[in-house]
């Protein structure tokens, strides 16, 4: 016996796919959220870079830029390469993208909201002249 139709699997898997970019998004907003990390992806956004580059406007120690680099590949933000004794960080810009939709996704919203504010309130002053 089906206990489901093609419609409802469709939904599932819509579902499972949301769920995912939720992680995601929240892997990427939680990377951001350190100002270290930050500037580690402005420089990336110039090149790749060893740890000992990153490390050098730092007044960390090459162990923590280490974890922050880290974090910023757990996220998806940056992959390391291996190249001899080299591991070059390399910035991903997927994942700042799906961030920057979903962020534009709500400022049409509020835009939205914002403009028939607007609209209301000359309206209504139209009304009161």
């Amino acid at each position: 016996m089906e206990t489901g139709t093609a419609s409802d699997q469709a939904s599932e898997d819509q579902a499972a796919k949301d769920q995912a970019s939720e992680d995601q998004l929240s892997l990427t907003f939680a990377a951001l959220a350190d100002p270290t990390r930050r500037r580690i992806l402005a420089r990336l956004a110039d090149g790749e870079a060893t740890v000992n580059e990153l490390a050098e406007p730092f007044s960390i120690s090459l162990q923590a830029v280490s974890k922050h680099l880290k974090v910023l590949e757990r996220a998806g933000l940056i992959t390391r390469g291996r190249e001899a004794q080299w591991r070059p960080a390399r910035l991903k810009v997927a994942p700042l993208e799906d961030a920057n939709e979903w962020i534009e996704r709500y400022r049409e919203i509020a835009t939205d909201r914002f403009d028939r504010l607007d609209q209301e309130i000359k309206r209504i002053r139209g009304r009161s002249n």
